[in-house]
């Protein structure tokens, strides 16, 4: 059987990076068999574009236009052209706090993965961490699923479950589930990528 290609993975990131940090440390450790070609943000000097500049990968900012959650047209038009220049097969959100339209989902369709910090489907949208402990739960936890045009909704890849400790505040509850988000989420992309080529040849985005 011949082994199976190493995916490209493009990251796109808007905040401190930890999670493509955990990525990138799961391929240097072999945990991960990929290959990082890109990093995208939407924030200018954000901390992920600055941790990869020094890892040397390949870094870009991005204009998204001005709207605060989602990319306006062209500036989807753009990501998406950057993205197949790069020849990516798999598309990796890492803390990018905008919406992706079907625009942009149709050009990467299966290919685009996200961490969402709640075990989906309970507690989508921003902030899940806090509506968990609103909500009074035992536990909660991390989901990366398959990115799809309704929001946090797409095919679960795997989770990861965080007890809801009696003293809790958002902050320490927000930082076990981390710990577990950089456990799971390289797992997840070597899972998920096995499947696909089970499933079929696959295609890059290109």
């Amino acid at each position: 059987m011949v082994e199976a290609k190493r995916p490209r993975l493009c990251v796109l990131g808007s905040g401190k990076g930890s999670n493509y940090l955990a990525i990138n440390e799961a391929i240097e450790t072999g945990v991960l068999h990929a290959e990082i070609v890109l990093v995208l943000s939407d924030v200018q000097n954000s901390g992920i574009l600055q941790h990869a500049q020094r890892l040397g990968h390949k870094a870009l900012y991005l204009y998204p236009g001005p709207k605060r959650t989602v990319l306006d047209k062209a500036q989807e038009l753009q990501y998406v052209d950057v993205i197949k220049q790069s020849a990516a097969d798999l598309v990796i959100l890492a803390g990018f706090m905008r919406v992706l339209k079907s625009g942009f989902l149709r050009e990467f369709p299966n290919r685009v993965l996200n961490i969402h910090p709640s075990l989906l489907p309970n507690f989508r949208g921003l902030r899940a961490w806090e509506q968990a402990l609103k909500a009074g739960v035992n536990e909660t936890g991390c989901t990366v699923h398959v990115v799809t045009e309704e929001l946090d909704a797409g095919p679960i890849v795997l989770q990861a479950t965080v007890p809801v400790l009696p003293d809790d505040t958002a902050e320490s509850l927000h930082a076990r589930i981390q710990k577990q988000e950089h456990n799971i989420y390289p797992k997840a992309i070597e899972m998920y990528w096995k499947q696909l080529n089970q499933a079929a040849e696959p295609n890059r985005c290109d």
